[in-house]
């Protein structure tokens, strides 16, 4: 296949998408979504006419992508901005739906992309940035997830673990990302507890809540962030972290660990603190040892490593630290922020503003950007 020409033709599909409506991003992903598609056909069936064939590949990915993000909002119009405590209300399609997109016959990453991408709402690069993997990477684990399960009957719902995992990307892209799913990922969480007894559904509900609790004091009233040891504690919702805890306390009495109720029980230790000064680090330190024992996740060792700077100083945070991919995200602002700890505002000030640079969100970038400021000043 004549990959030359796939390039020469992107430019002009994509601008004719724009011209009949598509938003640029949107358009980009429908684009993307073509090109796969392309690499996938044209090999055995190469088209008569390649640009129309990319033009109306990618504008009915367009309009499939459009259909997934208006059913998205409908149901995110069913809820409130802040999900309200207590039992859920009756169970909707929403969460049917993500059983069926867990369908045995894909593995578990594909699955939870295919579901975030069709059911969740979220673009290709929201989805990419959750995985750390490269857009074209996901662009591709999509499709093939997609003609994997493309004539199959959905009489076999995926199971329980990765209904989980979505959930919890879902909640993870609402809480700090772009779009808001934040109440509607808690919303379908509480309806799954209803409806299953299992410790790591709780889990993953007190998680949630413990997360979402704090979530009034992450930004300053200019939009910038704030560092979890600078926000004003009284700004934190405590009837969720109450509820929360409830929740994570009833599913740890089953002696079922798993590592969302892991995840929980460090966030109720952040939670229960009066002071930032007062968090009992040691016994977080332990909860990511746990956690580690029950993830392979590098992003979990890399917490942890902060965590080992605040018990038992930055110096052993650092060596910690170490030992991981410095390729991590967010690596090199764990790496600025112990060397600030230490004392070596030089080399913190440098980190902070690479580590600005690589940044994923505006609010993160800004926020690097000025500790490295408020360092050199010094």
């Amino acid at each position: 296949m004549n990959e030359a020409l796939l390039r020469s033709l992107t430019p002009s599909v994509l601008g004719i998408l724009v011209r009949r409506g598509a938003d640029f991003a949107a358009a980009e992903d429908a684009v993307q979504d073509a090109l796969v598609e392309a690499v996938r056909v044209w090999p055995a069936d190469p088209p008569r006419d390649p640009k129309g064939w990319l033009i109306t590949a990618a504008w009915r990915k367009f309009l499939d992508a459009t259909r997934a993000e208006t059913a998205r909002r409908r149901r995110e119009d069913l809820v409130d901005e802040e999900p309200a405590p207590g039992p859920a209300p009756s169970a909707d399609d929403t969460l049917r739906l993500y059983f069926l997109c867990a369908h045995p016959s894909l593995t578990p990453s594909s699955a939870v992309a295919l579901t975030l991408r069709a059911v969740g709402g979220l673009t290709t690069r929201q989805i990419a940035r959750a995985y750390l993997v490269p857009e074209a990477t996901m662009a591709q684990r999509i499709s093939r997830a997609k003609r994997t399960v493309s004539g199959v009957r959905f009489d076999r719902p995926g199971d329980v673990a990765t209904v989980l995992r979505v959930l919890y990307l879902v909640f993870n892209e609402g809480y700090s990302g772009d779009v808001d799913l934040a109440a509607e990922a808690i919303r379908l969480t509480r309806q799954l507890a209803a409806a299953i007894d299992h410790p790591e559904v709780s889990g993953l509900l007190a998680l949630m809540l413990l997360h979402h609790a704090r979530r009034a004091g992450r930004t300053a009233p200019d939009g910038s962030l704030v560092p979890l040891a600078e926000q004003d504690r009284t700004r934190w919702d405590t009837g969720s972290i109450a509820e929360g805890v409830e929740i994570l306390q009833a599913a740890l009495a089953r002696d079922r660990l798993g590592e969302f109720q892991a995840q929980a029980a460090i966030a109720a230790l952040h939670a229960d603190a009066p002071t930032a000064e007062e968090t009992d680090w040691v016994q977080i330190v332990e909860w990511y040892d746990e956690l580690a024992g029950l993830t392979d996740n590098p992003v979990v060792r890399l917490n942890r490593a902060v965590a080992i700077g605040e018990a038992d100083g930055p110096r052993a945070g650092l060596a910690a630290l170490a030992t991981l991919d410095d390729s991590l995200p967010r690596h090199t602002a764990a790496a600025a922020y112990l060397h600030e700890r230490v004392g070596d505002l030089t080399t913190a000030a440098r980190l902070y503003a690479e580590a600005a640079g690589k940044a994923p969100t505006l609010p993160e970038r800004d926020h690097l950007t000025r500790r490295a400021a408020r360092l050199n000043a010094r």
